[in-house]
């Protein structure tokens, strides 16, 4: 028997099968979780040189990726704009550049639930961050770094359809409008703006049927389109997901071009086994295992789509839904159910019309506006859709879910469509899962220097936000303003969906300083409020956008009395002070109450504290120490951001904590800060623990 028909056999075979995904899974487990990373470097110093592997200008950010002793992810904020155009024209991938500054090692996340940003530089062998202050380069780099960064550049000079030439080209979606990308994101299309099979199919396709045109012999052809992939693959900086694509159409090509005659699937596989030995963390990358994921569902569904051009592309988006579902509902909680159909109708004029015609807006500048007119309808029509979207949030999810899911994927490609019906019914008893939680809880989210506070009722019987927090920002120049803008609400918004909430039964704005309720207006934007109650001074205009909104305030599934009556013009001092009791422990919320406002509390009233969330942050201006002798609380909240510019919380402050003897917990040190409830305290969790 020829070693080629034999090493078909064993490629082929479910022994082979079975074993390599044993071995690979091992493999993966060893050299990702039980062998540990950390950096090798001395943080204390404050230089570090390396190679550029890549670089972003946003506004007046600088991010890049150098690589010297080891990766490391560096910030720089560009002073002004003469320096900007200098970096923008002198910055050349694979240059050497000396950097001085201040070493970090990244946070986890401090809330529940919601992107883990250390997490994601750890699976990319990143573990430390660097907070650059001066930069200096030595513009020395090879041939092949010039090419990849003059392709940017050009791209930059295109005129204002650049943002798209980045993503559709490159698969760099940072140059999008943030608030554009998240309606891109409300339908389900961002994988058209992440460079992957999808694109590299149609370059292919494009180059085999020029070569076709011009009678360009076959192996001459595919020769050709194999050194180009390659190119390509290096221009987008070797992805995960455009690996995948690149890699699996090339090895297609040597499976028909030698005769191999392998199944489709089993050279998927082989990619996968290839990709997970060169690099095991691979398996953590989202691009990684969609691409992987839908490549298998679409190869596994190929004989059953079938019928004219609007029937194939229908069915192909349904067999990516099916299959993408569990991975989308993992990581984001929601779904939108009309994906498929805004696919159908989305996919055909980016891949058509859009992407194409970027790449010959590129080739031909003057073509921009004629590209422009296309992006403008794509962006309509994307709103427009999303004004029809049914969003299904769905919990967090365990594996226990993943697993069910597939099996009953599985039956239904063995024809059972009745299984339809079992994933419906399995997602639908996950969702319902939070209604059976006998356990209240209160949390003490860290939103930086902020505070926010969620209450959620066993049962879900009711959901309670006492403020929000926000983030002071400052007028900035044209030059400095950014694409990508990190607005912390959408962390909010994302712990709640995890949860498996989709409204507030009341949002409490304790008084209409920013740090309190800055984010309120994002987050009833995505989750329903049905009541709202602000203090009751002066409104200003935070709280005027949203009393414009006109919402009741008729709850009272709890009973929530305000301690303080002050109205005054400042805003703290008409702060309100709520009293409450949930499971048989009594919660102090004093907002921003200065000790003004706690004195009034100490002549008037007399009962029983057992969580205080101090008032102002710490601040030295609350926490009388008659007011904490009196009520006397046995835990105290402090919320307050790290390094803050105010010194928050306050060693005044601390110090009559500590002379009281009463335990504090700081979103400082602590992160969120969650209490479960039951007839009493059951357990206090802290994020990260």
């Amino acid at each position: 028997m020829p070693l080629s028909k034999k090493l078909k056999i064993l490629l082929q075979s479910k022994k082979f099968i079975i074993l390599s995904l044993i071995f690979i899974l091992l493999y993966i487990l060893i050299f990702t979780k039980i062998i540990t990373y950390e950096t090798k470097l001395d943080l204390n110093d404050n230089t570090y040189s390396g190679k550029i592997e890549s670089f972003i200008i946003d506004g007046n950010k600088l991010s890049m990726l150098v690589n010297g002793e080891e990766k490391v992810q560096v910030t720089y904020y560009i002073k002004t704009k003469e320096e900007k155009e200098k970096l923008q024209q002198s910055l050349l991938i694979g240059d050497q550049v000396i950097l001085k500054g201040e070493f970090n090692i990244p946070y986890n996340n401090t809330i529940p639930n919601i992107f883990n940003y250390r997490e994601y530089l750890y699976n990319h062998q990143i573990y430390t961050t660097f907070s650059a202050d001066t930069i200096t380069l030595s513009n020395q780099t090879s041939f092949f770094n010039q090419i990849k960064t003059n392709f940017m550049r050009k791209i930059d000079k295109v005129g204002s359809s650049s943002a798209y030439l980045h993503a559709l080209i490159l698969g760099e979606i940072s140059y999008i409008d943030n608030d554009i990308y998240q309606e891109y994101q409300k339908n389900g299309t961002t994988h058209l703006f992440a460079v992957s099979g999808m694109h590299v199919s149609a370059l292919a396709l494009f180059l085999s049927l020029l070569f076709q045109k011009i009678h360009l012999k076959e192996l001459i052809g595919n020769t050709l389109i194999i050194f180009f992939l390659l190119f390509y693959m290096f221009l987008v900086g070797f992805t995960p997901s455009v690996l995948r694509g690149g890699l699996l159409f090339i090895f297609l090509l040597i499976n028909k071009k030698f005769n191999i005659h392998l199944n489709t699937l089993v050279v998927l596989y082989l990619l996968f086994l290839l990709l997970a030995l060169i690099n095991p963390f691979y398996i953590y990358d989202l691009g990684f295992i969609y691409s992987f994921t839908t490549s298998f569902g679409l190869i596994l569904f190929s004989k059953k789509i079938t019928g004219n051009a609007f029937m194939k592309l229908l069915k192909i988006s349904a067999i990516a839904f099916l299959f993408s579902f569990p991975i989308t509902v993992y990581n984001f909680y929601e779904i939108n159910l009309l994906t498929i159909l805004n696919n159908v109708i989305i996919v055909p004029l980016v891949t058509s019309i859009l992407f194409p015609l970027t790449l010959i807006t590129f080739i031909l500048p003057f073509l921009n506006s004629i590209l422009m007119i296309g992006i403008y309808f794509l962006e309509w029509l994307t709103k427009f859709l999303n004004a029809f979207a049914i969003n299904l949030v769905v919990p967090q999810i365990n594996f226990i879910f993943i697993f069910l899911y597939y099996i009953g994927v599985y039956f239904i490609y063995k024809g059972k469509f009745k299984y339809f019906l079992f994933l419906v019914i399995l997602t639908i008893t996950y969702k319902l899962f939070p209604v059976l939680d006998r356990n209240s809880y209160v949390y003490f989210l860290d939103v930086g220097q902020g505070d926010s506070t969620l209450i959620v009722a066993s049962h879900r019987k009711y959901v309670i936000l006492i403020d929000t927090g926000g983030k002071i920002t400052w007028e900035e120049e044209e030059w400095e303003k950014k694409n990508k803008v990190y607005d912390a609400s959408r962390n909010t918004v994302t712990f709640l969906k995890s949860l498996g909430i989709t409204k507030i039964d009341l949002l409490i704005g304790t008084h209409g300083d920013i740090d309190h309720i800055g984010y309120a207006k994002n987050i009833m934007k995505n989750i329903k409020v049905k009541n709202l109650w602000l203090n009751y001074n002066m409104v200003n205009e935070l709280e005027k956008e949203l009393l414009d909104i006109n919402l009741p305030n008729n709850f009272d599934k709890l009973p929530i009395i305000n301690l303080n009556k002050t109205i005054r013009e400042d805003e703290n001092e008409s702060s309100l002070v709520l009293y409450f009791n949930l499971e048989n422990i009594n919660f102090l919320i004093m907002g921003d109450a200065s000790k003004e406002i706690e004195k009034n509390i100490t002549n008037t009233y007399s009962f029983a504290v057992d969580v205080i969330k101090i008032g102002h942050h710490g601040s030295k201006t609350s926490s009388d120490k008659t007011f904490l002798t009196k009520f006397k609380p046995k835990y105290a909240i402090i919320s307050a951001g790290r390094n803050n510019s105010y010194n928050h919380p306050s060693s005044e402050t601390l110090q009559t904590l500590n002379e009281l003897r009463i335990p504090y917990f700081s979103t400082q040190e602590k992160g969120s800060i969650e209490y479960v409830l039951k007839d009493g305290i059951k357990k206090i969790n802290f994020y990260p623990p």
